[in-house]
């Protein structure tokens, strides 16, 4: 493979799949390894270069996965390890690399080291491989510090014996000691028994959580983001310095490589702070969480991607793109409020969306997204325009933010709703007839299925891939460079290359197109030589 192709991951679209959502292969209302495979010619004919699998590792499913039991296999309901592989092969065949997610972290309270923890006594090499510490108090019966857990409540459960556990997300995610040279060891072994089986890179969760300050101080703080290290200067588990040294020990393994894999992070850090986690030795990149939380609007847009752009060439690493993911709303859903941002991690406001201007939204921000320099990624089910289900009923929520919050937060199944098909009812092609898909499906969705997108010269589906395909094709979608125009209040114009102009209108009035451009792509009707409000377009120079 030549130099070009071994960077291939600095201008990717990468398909994200929730995989217990994506297709239903067997019928049990979970999707599995069967369906993705009978499904990877629609991310091909979509226009993606890779696909990114959530975990399909063995795991109670606590957290949707991201309690793992065993990071060497597959979870029966998807499939089996000679399935996996057959998906790598024919994704392969297709042009579509493939990414794995890997939780470094924690593990599941099931798996072997964990249960071999509990058995053991205080102080035994067992427990060191976790975060087993004394509780407070003259009898031990308080939590060793104030810390609090991602899905609420504190971030400690006490074991029979007396100690404490630390799990910073969920009580059966016990997090790793990794100040434990055997954890190391283990995880670097789990990365070569993936990429061996042609795996092309890892998105890695959580990466800026696994190094904690031996002291385990309190925080001192009634509340604090649980995701984030803002507000604070030397946070005691989040966004420390420690963790590069795991991340550069990671890059020399997909280095050693004939074709290098990659990585990408999942890092929430302070501003500033992510290009530490993308030097040339480190990660190759990092998601940017800060363009998919921008509220839609000009200024503050321009600010993030400026920014993103500056500080990651500063290290010589490209800027990704992302609007939605299967943690946070999705963001047809986000654009139809009058706050169009995300004000806190896993949390916005609970306010009635206008899903038509949502969409509208919508179809601007992926014109805006992927004329961007640098990568972008697609959660699942955008391409079809999909909101967020916020109805689904509260005997079927399964994310442990509702349980953990006192059924107060109801979490993030509403952006995990399996995908439709095909059809006019319930499951739409999820699965075969009869299925009754994990999370149920809203009856309006029958307008958003793949087939109905298909029939529909106007889609969404045919807006993504119409602008992955000139993506791909036009040579001034290829460079990293970007130039702003002057452009009036309210709107974002900018040239890439030598002739593309891409302009978005986010005002509340028709602006005047560029002079002497024809537009190749509009993400709605155009006006006489004038570009609507919530609409893009793509322009080449005359």
């Amino acid at each position: 493979m030549s130099n070009a192709s071994d960077s291939w991951w600095r201008s990717a679209v990468i398909y994200q799949v929730y995989i217990r959502s994506f297709a239903d292969g067997d019928g049990d209302g979970t999707g599995d390894i069967a369906g993705l495979r009978s499904r990877l010619p629609h991310l091909a004919d979509l226009g993606v270069d890779a696909l990114w699998i959530n975990p399909w590792y063995p795991s109670p499913l606590a957290d949707g996965g991201y309690d793992v039991s065993d990071y060497r296999g597959i979870h029966p309901a998807y499939g089996t390890l000679d399935q996996a592989e057959q998906l790598i092969a024919e994704a392969h065949d297709l042009g579509l690399r493939v990414i794995l997610d890997i939780v470094p972290n924690h593990t599941s309270d099931q798996h072997p080291w964990f249960r071999q923890a509990v058995a053991a006594d205080p102080g035994s090499p067992e427990r060191d491989r976790f975060l087993f510490r004394e509780g407070r108090g003259e009898d031990g019966s308080l939590p060793p510090n104030d810390w609090h857990a991602a899905f609420g409540g504190p971030a400690w459960t006490r074991t029979p014996d007396g100690q404490w556990y630390l799990h910073l997300f969920a009580p059966e995610q016990p997090d790793l000691n990794w100040d434990n040279p055997a954890v190391h060891t283990e995880f670097e072994s789990i990365l070569r028994f993936w990429f061996d089986l042609g795996v092309d890179g890892f998105r890695i969760d959580v990466a800026h959580g696994m190094d904690k300050d031996p002291a385990l101080p309190d925080l001192g703080l009634p509340h604090f983001s649980v995701m984030t290290a803002e507000g604070q200067e030397d946070h005691p588990h989040w966004d420390r310095d420690g963790v590069h040294d795991i991340l550069r020990g990671w890059r020399a393994i997909a280095d050693s490589y004939a074709v290098p894999r990659i990585f990408v992070a999942e890092a929430h850090v302070r501003p500033g702070r992510l290009a530490a986690y993308v030097r040339p030795d480190e990660l190759h990149t990092a998601f940017n969480f800060d363009f998919l939380r921008c509220p839609l609007e000009a200024d503050r847009l321009r600010e993030v991607i400026d920014r993103s752009i500056t500080d990651l060439a500063a290290v010589g690493a490209p800027a990704t793109w992302v609007l939605s993911n299967h943690d946070e709303t999705r963001h047809v859903t986000r654009y139809g409020r009058s706050h169009t941002g995300v004000t806190t991690p896993l949390s916005d406001p609970h306010e009635p969306s206008d899903l038509g201007r949502g969409t509208r939204r919508a179809r601007a921000a992926a014109l805006l997204m992927l004329a961007l320099p640098g990568g972008a990624y697609i959660y699942q089910g955008e391409e079809l325009g999909l909101h967020e289900v916020e109805d689904l009923p509260e005997e079927a929520l399964q994310d442990p933010m509702w349980e953990r919050s006192g059924h107060t937060v109801r979490g993030r199944d509403g952006c995990r709703v399996p995908l439709p098909w095909s059809g006019d009812t319930p499951p739409f092609g999820f699965g075969p007839p009869g299925t009754t898909p994990w999370l149920p499906q809203p009856g309006d969705w029958k307008s958003y299925t793949v087939e109905a997108n298909e029939t529909d010269p106007d889609s969404m589906l045919k807006l993504y891939r119409h602008a992955l395909r000139l993506r791909r094709l036009d040579p001034d979608l290829r460079g990293e460079e970007l130039h702003w125009l002057d452009s009036p209040e309210g709107t974002l114009v900018f040239q890439r290359g030598n002739d593309l102009v891409c302009a978005v209108n986010l005002s509340g009035r028709p602006i005047p197109l560029p002079d002497a451009c024809t537009p190749l792509l509009s993400s709605g009707p155009l006006g006489d030589a004038l570009l609507p409000p919530d609409t893009a377009v793509w322009l080449h120079r005359d």
